[in-house]
Protein backbone atom coordinates (compact mmCIF):
# COMPACT_ATOMS: atom_id res chain seq x y z
CA UNK A 1 0.00 0.00 0.00
CA UNK A 2 1.25 3.26 -0.87
CA UNK A 3 0.40 6.87 0.35
CA UNK A 4 -0.44 9.64 -2.05
CA UNK A 5 -0.01 13.11 -1.54
CA UNK A 6 -2.46 15.79 -2.70
CA UNK A 7 -3.52 19.76 -1.89
CA UNK A 8 -6.87 19.89 0.38
CA UNK A 9 -8.08 21.25 -2.82
CA UNK A 10 -7.95 18.19 -5.09
CA UNK A 11 -9.28 15.77 -2.70
CA UNK A 12 -12.45 17.88 -2.34
CA UNK A 13 -12.63 17.80 -5.95
CA UNK A 14 -12.05 13.73 -6.23
CA UNK A 15 -14.47 13.25 -2.72
CA UNK A 16 -16.94 15.27 -5.33
CA UNK A 17 -16.57 12.47 -7.89
CA UNK A 18 -16.44 10.05 -5.49
CA UNK A 19 -19.40 7.44 -5.78
CA UNK A 20 -21.04 6.94 -2.02
CA UNK A 21 -19.63 2.95 -2.06
CA UNK A 22 -16.18 3.97 -3.59
CA UNK A 23 -13.41 3.78 -1.39
CA UNK A 24 -10.59 6.62 -3.19
CA UNK A 25 -8.76 3.75 -4.23
CA UNK A 26 -11.76 2.93 -5.75
CA UNK A 27 -11.95 5.98 -7.80
CA UNK A 28 -8.82 6.40 -8.73
CA UNK A 29 -8.91 3.13 -10.10
CA UNK A 30 -11.80 3.58 -11.95
CA UNK A 31 -10.79 7.46 -13.59
CA UNK A 32 -7.00 5.88 -14.60
CA UNK A 33 -9.22 3.00 -16.46
CA UNK A 34 -11.62 5.49 -17.81
CA UNK A 35 -8.93 7.50 -19.50
CA UNK A 36 -7.28 4.14 -21.26
CA UNK A 37 -10.37 3.11 -22.22
CA UNK A 38 -10.90 6.58 -24.12
CA UNK A 39 -7.31 6.61 -25.84
CA UNK A 40 -8.55 2.51 -26.82
CA UNK A 41 -11.39 4.03 -28.50
CA UNK A 42 -10.17 6.78 -30.07
CA UNK A 43 -7.46 4.66 -31.55
CA UNK A 44 -9.80 2.22 -32.84
CA UNK A 45 -11.63 4.95 -34.41
CA UNK A 46 -8.76 6.43 -35.53
CA UNK A 47 -8.78 3.21 -38.67
CA UNK A 48 -12.48 4.16 -39.79
CA UNK A 49 -13.14 6.25 -42.63
CA UNK A 50 -14.81 9.45 -41.57
CA UNK A 51 -17.64 9.18 -44.61
CA UNK A 52 -17.65 5.69 -43.85
CA UNK A 53 -18.50 6.30 -39.93
CA UNK A 54 -20.90 8.18 -40.51
CA UNK A 55 -22.79 6.02 -43.03
CA UNK A 56 -22.72 3.28 -40.09
CA UNK A 57 -24.05 5.78 -37.67
CA UNK A 58 -26.75 6.72 -40.16
CA UNK A 59 -27.70 3.03 -40.72
CA UNK A 60 -27.99 2.08 -37.13
CA UNK A 61 -29.95 4.83 -36.90
CA UNK A 62 -32.29 3.39 -38.96
CA UNK A 63 -31.80 0.43 -37.83
CA UNK A 64 -33.07 1.39 -34.53
CA UNK A 65 -36.05 3.25 -35.54
CA UNK A 66 -37.38 0.50 -37.42
CA UNK A 67 -36.87 -1.37 -34.61
CA UNK A 68 -38.78 1.00 -32.37
CA UNK A 69 -41.51 1.16 -34.41
CA UNK A 70 -42.27 -2.64 -34.90
CA UNK A 71 -41.98 -2.59 -30.98
CA UNK A 72 -44.60 0.00 -31.02
CA UNK A 73 -47.21 -1.55 -33.34
CA UNK A 74 -46.85 -5.33 -31.43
Amino acid sequence: MSTIRVSDDVKKRLRDLKRDDESFNDLLDRLSRSEKDVEAIAESLSDINDGDLGERMDDAHDELSESLEEREHE
